[in-house]
């Protein structure tokens, strides 16, 4: 593939991490280059390692899922090189994200992992987060990894719940 290609993708995925004041998990961006035909998924996924590598952009693995940021390097390469992306393709991903800005912050902003305490039982950190601001934390400690498993994923479904109970019965 044309090393031209690759930057204008490069360019994409810096534009696209510019817009939003959240991160961006893997799958939300391949769903724009994918579902808009710009590139294919072995493509992306060299764009994005590039990107990684060349410190443009930060990753945050949590729970098979990551997500990424922009980098302050990434922020200069953008203002430098931004302007090789057309109209066309900055009109593309901001409609992309006007459309899909709420449900990809939702998405990204629930997280919840474990990790195996040095008591030998679980730690299960559950978080909601409004870009790089934790709302609400929460560590629960439990005896097994099945259990910490499914607490994980309930969070997601439940944590708006969880934190409505936590508030009113705190004010």
């Amino acid at each position: 593939m044309k090393s031209e290609t690759i930057t204008l993708y490069k360019l994409m995925v810096l534009h696209m991490l510019n817009k939003v004041n959240f991160p961006l998990s893997n799958a939300q961006m391949s769903e724009f280059f994918l579902g808009k035909d710009y590139t294919n998924y072995f493509t992306f996924q060299q764009v994005i390692n590039e990107l990684i590598e060349a410190s443009l952009i930060n990753v945050e693995t949590i729970r098979h899922t990551s997500r990424y940021e922009i980098t302050k390097e990434g922020e200069e390469a953008l203002q430098f090189f931004g302007n090789k992306l057309s109209d066309g393709i900055t009109e593309d991903i901001e409609e992309f994200l006007k459309e899909n800005k709420f449900k990809m912050r939702n998405e990204t902003g629930i997280m919840a992992d474990y990790y195996k305490s040095t008591n030998m039982d679980y730690i299960v950190h559950c978080q909601v987060r409004e870009g790089k601001q934790t709302l609400f934390e929460l560590n629960v400690s439990v005896p097994s990894e099945e259990q910490a498993e499914m607490m994980c994923n309930r969070w997601a479904k439940n944590s708006q719940e969880i934190y409505s109970f936590v508030m009113k019965s705190l004010l």
